[in-house]
């Protein structure tokens, strides 16, 4: 049976972010939820429609192995704003499965609702200090436990393999990155 990932998007979505982790994610063969915190279409950061999947409060009853935040301020802001994401955050972090957000989301959703306590992070270079002392400004991926997070657009890419690595081991990670002309 094939992990099943939830990719939270919203108007304002970095693009970048939002459609690399997607794609990254799919071609590993994981079973990947799109999930709008508003209507099914949303409008990311630079005027890219993106149609979700589904609804946000359509997912908060399901069980995901892991939950992925792209950046984008306006997209982050809306992600943070969204209650049944915010609930569905927090059951990840309780139950010790895997979340991860890059660009302004870790500063922005999971530092604001208090789901970077004790863990290593890092984020957009500009919004580093929101992140209360457990920066790691520096480096491009960080794993802390079952967070991980990373910088932004020109990180997407790195993040999304190293995302596919935990959930289906180095070989997996490897073969993607391999046919993506990565490495």
């Amino acid at each position: 049976m094939s992990k099943r990932v939830l990719v939270a998007i919203a108007d304002g979505s970095e693009e970048i972010e939002a459609v690399c982790i997607i794609d990254v994610l799919r071609r590993a063969e994981l079973d990947v939820t799109v999930a709008s915190v508003g209507e099914l279409q949303i409008t990311a950061g630079r005027g890219v429609r993106i149609v979700a999947d589904a609804r946000i409060a359509d997912c908060s009853k399901k069980d995901y192995d892991m939950v992925v935040l792209p950046g984008g301020m306006g997209g982050a802001e809306n992600l943070r704003d969204s209650k049944y994401l915010t609930e569905i955050l927090k059951a990840q972090v309780l139950a010790g499965k895997y979340y991860a957000a890059i660009c302004a989301a870790p500063a922005v959703v999971l530092a604001h609702h208090g789901l970077l306590k004790g863990r290593k992070a890092t984020c957009y270079p500009s919004m580093i200090k929101r992140l209360s002392g457990n920066e790691k400004a520096g480096q491009r991926v960080v794993v802390d436990g079952n967070c991980i997070t990373s910088q932004g657009p020109g990180t997407a890419l790195e993040f999304s393999i190293k995302l596919v690595e935990i959930l289906c081991g180095k070989a997996k990670a490897l073969q993607i990155a391999e046919a993506m002309l990565i490495i």
